[in-house]
């Protein structure tokens, strides 16, 4: 099947209500599974929308505290097979005398895009591992009601198939810092997150984070392993992903949305929002 970034070309039977059946072409978010090597030992397999690679080891690795600053990091290489580079074998190289802690690694080696957080050692030890946010300025209304459209405009991947996730960074203010899109919405926000890393911006304080799906209990913990204390869903949260925003002392808002009257609509779990 052929493949372009983020989209593959597959052969499909069109139905219409009329009962009239066609055979075409259409495109589907690309899926695949990236191993994530350190130091050549294998530390994670995650299915992914190939794209910005060395941003997702990046953030994953930062989120799950293994990596603290971009210094630590040599250089990311796509292992060899016969010569050729295997594209979905990525190896972080670590520069001399830098160490790692395989230890917290808290998942299972695999994970799936459809849930990411496959395995936790426990709430307690995620929470011990990164510090809560000791405080932050409060969005204001108007900021985050403007953040959908700026995101929507940014999703060139879902407009081909439909089927990709997103995550973007902003500034209080509303600024667009950088989007990214994959088959899995913590794969998206590793890539985010994995950007800021290696450009030397972690932590992400006064940054707001606003994601296309719903917040899971992960997508805070990822959040919060950035620094980034604000953030924001079109869809809704679960109860935990409350909760450990409550905890974090992050700002939670859900349900970002048109109110059917020319506004904007918003529930605000955690934290507070300006006016």
């Amino acid at each position: 099947m052929p493949r372009a970034q983020g989209s593959t070309t597959v052969t499909i039977r069109r139905l219409s209500g009329a009962g009239a059946m066609e055979v075409c072409a259409d495109l589907v978010a690309t899926e695949e599974p990236l191993e994530i090597r350190v130091a050549g030992r294998s530390v994670a397999v995650v299915m992914r929308t190939p794209g910005h690679d060395r941003e997702l080891a990046a953030g994953f690795l930062v989120t799950e505290g293994v990596l603290r600053r971009p210094d630590q990091v040599l250089d990311m290489v796509y292992c060899r097979a016969g010569g050729e580079p295997e594209e979905n074998v990525l190896d972080v190289l670590l520069a001399p005398g830098a160490a790692v802690d395989f230890d917290r690694l808290t998942r299972h080696v695999f994970t799936s895009s459809s849930c990411g957080i496959c395995s936790k050692a426990s709430i307690a030890a995620i929470r011990a591992q990164f510090p809560a946010i000791a405080s932050h300025s409060a969005p204001r209304r108007a900021v985050l009601a403007s953040l959908p459209e700026a995101l929507r405009a940014a999703q060139a991947g879902f407009d081909r198939t439909g089927g990709l996730h997103a995550s973007a960074l902003f500034t209080a203010e509303g600024v667009l810092i950088n989007a990214r899109e994959d088959v899995g919405r913590h794969n998206a926000l590793d890539k985010v997150v994995g950007r800021a890393f290696l450009d030397g911006a972690l932590p992400l304080a006064e940054r707001i984070l606003l994601v296309s799906g719903r917040v899971s209990f992960e997508l805070m913990q990822k959040a919060l392993g950035a620094g980034i204390p604000i953030v924001a869903a079109i869809s809704a949260p679960s109860s935990a992903a409350v909760a450990f925003a409550q905890a974090s002392g992050q700002t939670l808002v859900g349900f970002l949305r048109p109110d059917g009257t020319g506004g904007m609509r918003m529930n605000v779990y955690a934290g507070t929002v300006a006016d």
